[in-house]
């Protein structure tokens, strides 16, 4: 196997030391890749500062075309790097392979943006208009949940408006990113685009970087916070795409096993580590039991294995400190409530747990207040409607959240009324590059997708001329 190496400047070079990747399937060692240092980290944001005077004025239509060859690159090779991809983050292969082809689908929309000069006034007098320029050298921080999306949310705008970047993936799932380097050095000029890995330990070098103007930053809400406070010494511009505990609320006139088929998807995408997933579900008493058993029916007939055998729709937990963390959440999820389905971590190496229902559980839990980022699915029950909105309301997340039933005006009200930054109706985890995308409360700060997020990678810039 061809060894793993950072890109600094245009070239693949060794990490200072080394780190070990877990294959989260069966908790062997999958690869040793690099692990960069501080000089690497210096080193990287050095190369993309120098390189950001000629990439940033370069017409827009090259730095596109540059951009769609990347999408036509990584799609050549989309069976390798799905395969990585499900031996270090443990999606089955199925969702892999979606998320090397949303990659490219992400890669090529979001390139296709632009933000043209705005005349704001044209008088006889004055002639104002708005221009966009860009900031300067980007750091993109790369969650594991979604290694490779999450560089196409980030880096197509970033590199479309003509700031460069230092990409720093999350040290658990840094190979698939790795092996993208190795693709974008051949494509782009030295320095445009950095990858440096670390143990979690080079994140505060690069968010508190003077040359740094922008951090792009997506992860737990805890580690966001301090990503704020360190920008704050050189006032970065910056982009939090954070926790959720999105609720979805199921109305009394909902079919039961339309809904519940509709719920268990939004849930247990990816054993639940999803941002966006249903972290916690509000069902009218009315239909509460028929929902619960129809969830039930649907997580016991999961298949938990190796994301790379067939037949596999729930992969391990990621990482070890999730898998223990999960499994916290099965203790109170017995104390709480009541386990209907599943609730047991598999006997055998890897970080499996089963998909859980746990039914007649109320919000004083843990449970229920905290995001669990796992397969575990709490269902409360309500009987008024205004109660169910305000509880699913009485969080200090607000990333998205959902309503089903059949009545339009009552589910666009509750829609309207949701305090999230996404409000589906009959569906969730419904999003791409032409919706702009954003939390409320603590669960982010700025907007990805979109003119409105390309926008946020520029700094506006006015001419006002005396005519």
């Amino acid at each position: 196997m061809k060894p793993y190496r950072l890109l600094i400047g245009g070239e693949l070079v060794a990490g200072d030391s080394t780190m070990d990747v877990i294959n989260p399937a069966n908790e062997t060692v999958l690869a040793t890749c690099p692990r960069g240092s501080a000089s690497q980290m210096d080193a990287a944001v050095a190369a993309a500062r120098e390189a950001f005077p000629v990439w940033s004025q370069l017409d827009i239509s090259e730095r596109r075309t540059r951009l769609l060859a990347l999408a036509d690159a990584i799609e050549g090779h989309q069976d390798e790097l799905a395969r990585l991809l499900t031996q270090e983050q443990g999606k089955p292969l199925p969702e892999a392979t979606a998320e090397i082809v949303y990659t490219c689908a992400f890669i090529r929309q979001l390139s296709s943006l632009d933000l043209p000069v705005k005349v704001l006034e044209d008088g006889p007098s004055r002639r104002v208009e708005q221009h966009r320029r860009p900031l300067g050298v980007v750091g993109a921080i790369i969650p594991w949940n979604f290694p490779i999306l999450i560089v196409a949310f980030k880096i197509p705008p970033a590199l479309l408006v003509g700031n460069t970047v230092v990409i720093k993936p999350a040290p658990t799932t840094p190979l698939t990113t790795l092996r993208l380097g190795e693709i974008m050095a051949e494509l782009f000029p030295p320095g445009v685009i950095n990858i440096v890995t670390d143990l979690n330990d080079l994140g505060g070098q690069l968010t508190s970087h003077p040359d740094v103007a922008k951090i792009s930053f997506t992860g737990s809400t805890a580690t966001g916070q301090k990503v704020m406070s360190s920008v704050a010494g050189t006032l970065k511009r910056l982009t939090l795409e954070l926790g959720g505990n999105d609720a979805a609320i199921v109305l009394p006139d909902a079919d039961p096993a339309t809904v519940a088929s509709g719920l268990y998807g939004g849930a247990f995408m990816n054993a639940g580590q999803v941002c966006l997933a249903i972290k916690r579900a509000y069902v009218h008493e009315s239909i509460y039991d028929a929902v619960v058993d129809q969830l039930s029916e649907l997580a016991e007939a999961s298949v938990v294995d190796d994301g790379l055998q067939q037949g596999t729709t729930i992969g391990p937990l990621q990482n070890r400190m999730q898998y223990e963390k999960v499994k916290s959440f099965l203790t109170d999820a017995a104390k709480d409530g009541r386990i209907v389905a599943g609730g047991t971590v598999e006997d055998r190496p890897g970080y499996f747990i089963r998909p859980t229902i746990v039914a007649d559980i109320d919000d004083r839990s843990r449970l229920v207040s905290e995001e669990q980022f796992g397969p575990i699915l709490p269902v409360l029950k309500f009987s008024d409607l205004e109660d169910a909105l305000a509880r699913a309301n009485a969080s200090p997340w607000g990333l998205g959240g959902s309503v089903w039933g059949k009545d339009r005006d009552t589910l666009r009200d509750i829609a309207l009324r949701m305090e999230t930054g996404t409000a589906w109706i009959n569906k969730h985890l419904d999003f791409g590059p032409t919706i702009p995308f954003g939390g409320a409360k603590q669960s982010g700060i700025g907007v990805e997708f979109a003119e409105e997020g390309l926008a946020e990678f520029t700094q506006v810039h006015i001419i006002n001329e005396s005519l």
